[in-house]
């Protein structure tokens, strides 16, 4: 379970009450001593069930129960990505890209493949069948039910 699923009482943490006490040198101090980390996303679907499911068996998860109007697939590592259903509107298309083991690669492309998705090595799906090779690993692009361009990538890019 995610943890801002965790319903546990709101108590003010260290910069609050240092900023509320008017010392915000202390608050910007608190700050320091906590790296910044992505903790959830929601991710807009039609059926927020059929994507959960989806993406999870993609990539060897599960989905967790229902909190709230959200479907969460909790990554491994602290992230959770939050399905909300949107029925009404048109769903904006978005980029997930997951960095995963490289002995599960594989497995998934697999998965991929049972499930009749095609995948392919560039993020404009002009290689279909096909995964890249980038920075020293493997990596392939495919679609969710929903449109959203995802991506799997054994190494993380190298950034200048």
């Amino acid at each position: 379970m995610s943890q801002h699923a965790q319903q546990q009482p709101e108590q003010p943490d260290q910069r609050e009450q240092a900023a509320q006490s008017g010392r915000p040198e202390q608050a910007a101090q608190s700050t320091t001593s906590l790296p910044v980390r992505l903790d959830h996303t929601v991710v807009y679907a039609r059926d927020r069930r059929l994507s959960a499911e989806f993406l999870a068996t993609v990539l060897g998860l599960e989905v967790g129960a229902p909190f709230g109007p959200f479907l969460p697939v909790d990554l491994g590592n602290g992230v959770t990505l939050d399905y909300y259903e949107k029925r009404d509107e048109p769903i904006q298309s978005q980029h997930y890209a997951f960095l995963v083991p490289d002995e599960e690669f594989d497995g998934m492309i697999a998965r991929l493949d049972a499930l009749g998705v095609t995948h392919y090595a560039d993020p404009g799906h002009t290689e279909p069948g096909r995964i890249n090779r980038l920075f020293g690993g493997r990596g392939a692009y495919f679609d969710d039910p929903d449109g959203h361009n995802m991506e799997i990538m054994t190494r993380p890019y190298a950034r200048p």
